[in-house]
């Protein structure tokens, strides 16, 4: 795991592992530049997503988005916050705004479908373009997340309170299963299953069937990749705090 993350940062190179094979390593390593490009080009893809904006007739997406057009602005709920664009491209939030959220936003705004949300979850690895993604999604994403849920006992009720999310019925019998709504039409459920002796603790993340006609695949991940670096610094804070 150690190697795995620092090949991730690009200290490491695969081909230094003794264990992998030929075939395995190139797999491995267009995944990786997958990952690398996108990042790489995450801040420019925003600028071009806000230059969209100006064309868009912002009062007749609102219901599509599940949004309101008031005064001008189309709002919608993100997190339990209002995010508002305006017909000059301007945004206006509550919530600190940074690349791995921005684009997700802007994309949902574009290219969002408005397709009801219908409760059937999935996971990653199982959305129609998840396959390729779901490596770096799981390293990215599933197990820093984990991570953050395993070290901060209050993480849920954090989750619940902060973001405006909701504890459900258990899920595959999870301890904990919670709903958060990034986006009116994006909902995510996380399930956290507490360690027990003998066994690790388990966190999964899961999509609504119909997301994808909502956000494409790389918006989702860079969505979750978004919240997970929110998460962690309300995490640090509230170490601090206790300290």
């Amino acid at each position: 795991m150690g190697f795995s993350v620092l090949v991730f940062k690009g200290e490491k190179k695969l081909k230094e592992c003794p264990h992998l094979s030929e075939d395995t390593i190139s797999m491995l390593e267009e995944k990786i530049d997958v990952g690398k490009t996108f990042e790489n080009n995450l801040s420019k893809i925003v600028e071009q997503f806000k230059s969209q904006i100006l064309s868009m007739d912002l009062e007749s997406s609102a219901e599509r988005l599940g949004g309101k057009y008031i005064d001008g602005k189309l709002t919608i709920k993100v997190l339990g916050k209002d995010f508002s664009v305006d017909s000059d491209g301007n945004i206006t939030t509550d919530l600190h705004m940074h690349p791995w959220v921005l684009f997700p936003l802007l994309s949902y705004f574009l290219h969002c479908k408005g397709e009801p949300i219908l409760e059937n979850w999935m996971p990653f690895r199982e959305l129609k373009g998840g396959k390729k993604w779901n490596p770096l999604f799981e390293q990215r994403c599933t197990k820093p997340m984990k991570k953050i849920a395993d070290s901060h006992a209050d993480f849920f009720k954090d989750m619940i309170h902060i973001f405006n999310g909701k504890q459900v019925q258990s899920h595959y019998k999870a301890d904990v299963s919670l709903v958060l709504y990034p986006l009116p039409r994006v909902p995510i459920l996380i399930s956290y299953w507490k360690p027990e002796e003998g066994l690790e603790s388990e966190l999964n993340i899961f999509f609504d069937s119909n997301v994808e006609d909502n956000l494409n695949i790389e918006a989702i991940y860079a969505l979750c990749s978004g919240l997970v670096m929110m998460f962690e610094k309300i995490a640090l804070r509230h170490s601090v705090n206790i300290n």
